[in-house]
């Protein structure tokens, strides 16, 4: 999950070498924590939040096949 997290994060941002991710485990579900570019974040979250959903929304149904719950936390 990790890595299709970072690619949909490098295809849109201008500085993909900025585009970090890190895994923990938090109780029931493995949260996936996004960090890029300060000039980036914009474009991660979206016009009202709606990239940020929509990301949220592939990572949701990426875990359904796997069984397993996962969160996505976008650092600034």
């Amino acid at each position: 999950m990790r890595e299709l997290i970072e690619f949909v994060a490098k295809s849109l941002v201008d500085q993909p070498d900025e585009v970090r991710t890190h895994t923990h485990e938090r109780s029931d579900q493995t949260v996936i924590e996004l960090e890029v570019a300060e000039d980036d974040l914009g474009k991660i979250i979206g016009r009202q939040g709606r990239t940020a959903r929509a990301i949220r929304t592939l990572l949701a149904a990426a875990g359904q096949k796997s069984r397993r719950r996962f969160s996505l936390d976008i650092l600034d």
